[in-house]
């Protein structure tokens, strides 16, 4: 018999819809769910709870809550990222210790937790707040390709993951590249080398490999399986549930489970898919033989499509996907999961748009420092100039990171009680919100976080800002148009020869959409509300090469700068990064200020 983990309420739609489900989408569900007999159902944790506040207008750990009290016999897992917890970056063991103690009271039974390099060091803390909670701990290995991580290595690593106290351990193939022989020959070494816990397969589609794969983990003895229901499966995201229970029905790996209550679960979630339709991209559903290569993992890759979207550079994708697969080989072969698939992924983006380590992110050089964890293999020494500078050498940690970090809790919590009177701290766990994601959790917390949409207002209607998904526009040739009744190149005075009706086709449909000219100029493919009067241009100016927020101004009008000085931190694509002087000059005006949303090209000073 082989069990299997379902993913559908969480890591199917962080690889095939953003991460975008609502929980009012979750519930109607839940108990039909919880009728399955799952040895776990996913819910919580990786994305999720960052894109609650940042995007949905969310609690989640109200979500983590209506789902323990909808989902009562199932045991609901969560991700946790190690030292991590859910964000991107180290925290002291007194937060890490305290949240794992949180999502076990709200709701978590299961604590799937891995590091993204693979450091033990980083595991222990979480393991141990797990178990001393009465919680389950499956502790993973993150799988990826390279001269480093042979068989041996992780067999010897679960070893020593079983000796430190995990209840379960799982291959976590977040990229979907783990190939038939590779899986047969790990799960068969663990078993030979007397491992006596349940190993899981965690695994995507995006390779095309990965039914075989899973077909050769069962052989070698693999006991659960990671699974997502069929209309939210396949591509980057996981095989499907209902293929999985029928392909091993009547053999010695049948899982027992009802493919009748399975397609009736299918049913509902069609429906869900249908009403998400904007955020459906046509790359996410695609077999990807080259993630070998580039080894972007399913959740990243849709979200990194999401972002250079948003960042005008979509076209630039492919050289993006052969550009992380060099960063990564140079920075010493990171298993690509958050939060090591941000810096290598942003940092690839960063050496395309602006050219190779010209633009440095703060995490990237965190990562080169040993801020999180000590990388898989030395990286390269000119790498390591490039990004920390000549005296690199003094720079470099060799201890657990988060030995560096001093307890933060109390001091969080009372920073939090002081800002207006203690308004927004409605629960113990609002302090852990705060503490997790700051900006993004304060804003949520004072009520000004608004919902990109809510489940009723689904499916968006095809002429809505969000809806960039799987629309064609036959006009592909225009660049831009001028909605004048003038053209440039039309000084004469007559109107200007401009089409004005389009057909677009969605999902294979084709609909006739009319654009009424009202002045000013659009760029294809942006939307009436990002149409504006965006400032000047001005001698001395200072632009945002990203799209993002600002995080920090560094300066004050009549502050002396030196070329490199950075006069600005912004957060874009969820890593930090500074923007510096270009010259030596004064501070003449600023035009921007902390939380700002900022274009890329956008002016945010001068400096003469």
């Amino acid at each position: 018999m082989v069990q299997l983990h379902e993913q559908i309420l969480r890591d199917a739609h962080q690889s095939m819809l953003a991460t975008r489900m609502r929980t009012e989408d979750m519930l109607p569900i839940a108990d039909k769910l919880d009728e399955v007999g799952y040895f776990s159902l996913e819910v919580w944790g990786g994305a999720t709870f960052d894109v609650c506040i940042r995007y949905l207008n969310e609690d989640p750990w109200v979500r983590l809550n209506k789902l323990k009290e909808a989902i009562p016999n199932t045991p609901l897992q969560m991700l946790e990222r190690a030292m991590n917890a859910v964000a991107y970056w180290n925290f002291p063991d007194d937060v890490v210790t305290k949240f794992c103690q949180m999502s076990k009271k709200n709701g978590c039974d299961v604590f799937r937790i891995f590091d993204a390099l693979n450091d033990l060091r980083n595991m222990k803390t979480p393991m141990k707040a797990v178990k001393e909670a009465g919680g389950h701990v499956q502790a993973c290995m993150s799988y990826t390709i390279s001269p480093v991580h042979t068989v041996d290595y992780f067999v010897e690593n679960f070893i020593k993951l079983e000796k430190m106290g995990a209840d379960s351990l799982c291959i976590k193939d977040m990229a979907g590249m783990i190939s038939p022989s590779r899986v047969y020959d790990i799960v068969r070494g663990c078993k030979d080398a007397g491992i006596k816990l349940e190993i899981d397969l965690h695994s995507h589609c995006t390779s095309g490999m990965t039914g075989m794969a899973y077909q050769r983990a069962a052989e070698a003895g693999i006991d659960i399986l990671d699974t997502d229901i069929s209309a939210i499966s396949g591509g980057t995201a996981a095989l499907p549930t209902e293929s999985v229970v029928a392909a091993f029905k009547d053999t010695e790996w049948d899982t027992g489970y009802d493919l009748k209550l399975l397609i009736e679960i299918r049913k509902y979630f069609l429906e869900v898919w249908d009403k998400y339709r904007h955020l459906h991209r046509f790359n996410a559903l695609k077999v990807d033989p080259s993630v070998t290569v580039h080894q972007i993992p399913g959740g990243m890759l849709s979200n990194l499509i999401f972002q250079l979207e948003e960042q005008g550079a979509h076209d630039k994708y492919r050289a993006i996907l052969d550009e992380t697969a060099r960063v990564r080989e140079e920075l010493g072969y990171p298993p690509l999961v958050t939060p090591s698939s941000q810096v290598v992924g942003v940092q690839a983006v960063m050496n395309v748009l602006h050219g190779r380590y010209k633009v440095v992110t703060k995490e990237t050089k965190d990562y080169c420092r040993g801020m999180y964890g000590k990388p898989p293999a030395p990286i390269k020494p000119e790498i390591m100039k490039k990004v920390l500078g000549p005296k690199w050498k003094d720079e470099v940690i060799d201890c657990r990171p988060s030995d560096l970090i001093k307890p933060m809790w109390d001091e969080k919590k009372k920073e939090l009680q002081e800002i207006d009177g203690g308004a927004y701290i409605k629960k113990e766990e609002d302090i852990m919100t705060y503490i997790l994601f700051p900006q993004v959790g304060l804003k949520f917390l004072k009520g000004l976080a608004k919902p990109e949409f809510t489940s009723k207002q689904l499916p968006l209607p095809i002429d809505h800002d969000l809806m960039r998904g799987m629309v064609k526009q036959s006009f592909t040739e225009h660049k831009a148009i001028w909605l004048e009744t003038e053209s440039p190149e039309n000084r004469s005075g007559g109107p200007a020869q401009i089409p004005t009706e389009f057909e677009v086709e969605v999902d294979g449909e084709p609909f006739e959409v009319k654009v009424n000219p009202t002045g000013g100029f659009l760029v294809a493919g942006a939307s009436s509300a990002a149409v504006q009067e965006k400032p000047k241009d001005v001698e001395g100016g200072i632009k945002s090469n990203m799209q993002g927020t600002i995080l920090s101004v560094k300066v004050k009008k009549g502050d002396k700068v030196k070329k490199g000085d950075a006069v600005a931190t912004i957060e874009a694509m969820k890593m930090e990064q500074e923007i510096k002087s270009e010259t030596d000059g004064e501070v003449k005006d600023i035009f921007i200020k902390e939380g700002d949303s900022v274009a890329s090209g956008d002016l945010i000073m001068q400096i003469l």
